[in-house]
């Protein structure tokens, strides 16, 4: 496979694995979202830890590239604290919706930080399959103007500048384990303290429910993680999209949730807007 078509396959295994991680996150009830967040990333952290320690170069970096796993990391926690935060405080659309800003944030971030260049073709893609996550989701505009819904959008510019450092450090050759090891550490540090403090007790159930949370969301870090160090955020973010379609099989295996027409329109919008996608890059 071309380095293209493997990004693809990535970012699709990445947004299986998040869309598994927030049927999770859903199921294991009323938590928190810093408590969330930590287990988040701590499965992460040890699954990174232990493939390091498998390695042969273990904890090697070039130290040139700190000042961009420090920047990677930040607008990493920020993005999955600021979700979190819509989620808990605006309707579940809303926060979705400002979630998948996070695409398109990556290719204009990539554009002006990383100088890569975007053809209209590309730049239209991402629009339409914006367009068509929001013939999904629905958002009401009402609350957009609160403080949680600017949060929602802080969020989903973070996430897409933290895409957009993990190309720059692939591009410089940073190793993709390590840099989602130096990310989930970070982020564990940063929700350590609350968790001491304000720690919510648990049943069984949601403990187990919140560790599988946390191994989705190693997948998909790292997932991500590779994808976007095959190929530049214009080629493939699109993709990204397709968390959608799998969090509505999902909703409706799990919570019997019956999508409607306009959500439907969606799911063709975004399929057919990824095929073409590839077809354009397989082209050119």
């Amino acid at each position: 496979m071309s380095n293209k078509t493997k990004g693809i396959v990535f970012i699709t295994l990445s947004t299986l694995s998040f869309a598994l991680m927030n049927l999770f996150v859903r199921l294991s009830g009323d938590l928190p979202s810093m408590q969330k967040s930590f287990f988040r990333n701590a499965v992460a952290f040890v699954f990174a830890l232990v493939i390091l320690l498998r390695s042969e170069e273990k904890f090697q970096f070039n130290h040139k590239n700190l000042p961009l796993l420090i920047m990677r990391a930040a607008f990493g926690t920020i993005g999955i604290l600021c979700n979190y935060y819509a989620v808990d405080h605006l309707l579940l659309s809303d926060a979705s919706m400002l979630n998948k800003l996070a695409p398109f944030f990556a290719v204009v971030i990539s554009y002006f930080y990383l100088k890569e260049k975007v053809t209209p073709f590309q730049i239209s893609a991402v629009i339409i399959a914006f367009l068509g996550a929001l013939c999904i989701i629905k958002p009401g505009f009402s609350s957009l103007t609160t403080g949680p819904a600017l949060l929602g959008a802080l969020g989903g510019f973070a996430a897409g500048a933290a895409y957009t450092m993990v190309r720059k450090l692939s591009l410089h050759g940073e190793r993709g384990p390590f840099i989602v090891f130096f990310f989930s550490a970070f982020s564990c540090l940063v929700c350590l303290p609350y968790l001491l403090f304000f720690y919510h007790p648990m049943t069984l159930q949601q403990f187990v429910l919140l560790l599988f949370a946390g191994l989705a969301a190693a997948g998909g870090q790292f997932f991500i993680t590779a994808a976007y160090s095959y190929a530049p955020a214009r080629e493939i973010s699109v993709f990204d999209y397709s968390q959608i379609v799998f969090a509505a099989l999902f909703g409706f295996l799990f919570f019997e949730q019956i999508p409607d027409f306009l959500s439907v329109i969606g799911y063709f919008v975004i399929c057919g807007t990824s095929v073409a996608m590839f077809f354009y890059n397989q082209k050119h």
